[in-house]
């Protein structure tokens, strides 16, 4: 189970004990704001797309969508999001429930720009009932094989 290996570490990391389990689902942005008793905006959604075979996980604000202009410039791709029945099978996470961390070494992480305007977000933990409260800078540090902060969304 992907929040297991999540625990595991952050257990070597010293904060599993920040693991926020919910009895009921955050695997939307709506659901995920309603249970932790936030705004949606500090909701940090993690979508998949390919790049050619190149797995990539975008995490941004729950108020904004990909801006198709901006990723293109970026990646030099058109967004294409990794089918939702291979999601778990290519991120080890199950959808609505990815997440930047304990991810395979082949999957890369891109944090947007618009996690930048909050002191804090919400970022699941690999399962579709999870979440953990982090800071700009813890949740850069935790995450798995960040290559970049990028801008590469605009407001929903």
């Amino acid at each position: 189970m992907a929040l297991d290996a999540v625990r595991k570490t952050f257990e070597k990391e010293g904060i599993a004990n920040r693991i926020i389990e919910l009895d009921e689902s955050s695997a939307t942005v709506a659901d995920a704001a309603k249970a932790l008793h936030t705004e949606e905006a500090r909701v940090a959604k993690s979508m998949s797309f390919l790049v050619d075979d190149q797995v990539n996980i975008i995490v941004m604000a729950g108020d904004v969508k990909i801006d198709n202009h901006k990723y293109k410039e970026y990646f030099h791709k058109k967004a294409k999001m990794v089918p939702f029945n291979e999601v778990e099978q290519l991120t080890s996470h199950p959808a609505g429930g990815v997440c930047s961390f304990a991810l395979p070494s082949n999957v890369n992480v891109y944090l947007d720009r618009s996690l930048k305007r909050f002191k804090t977000v919400f970022p699941a933990c690999g399962s579709r009932n999870s979440a953990i409260e982090l800071n700009i800078s813890e949740l850069e540090h935790y995450s798995s094989n960040v290559q970049d902060w990028v801008d590469v969304t605009k407001l929903a």
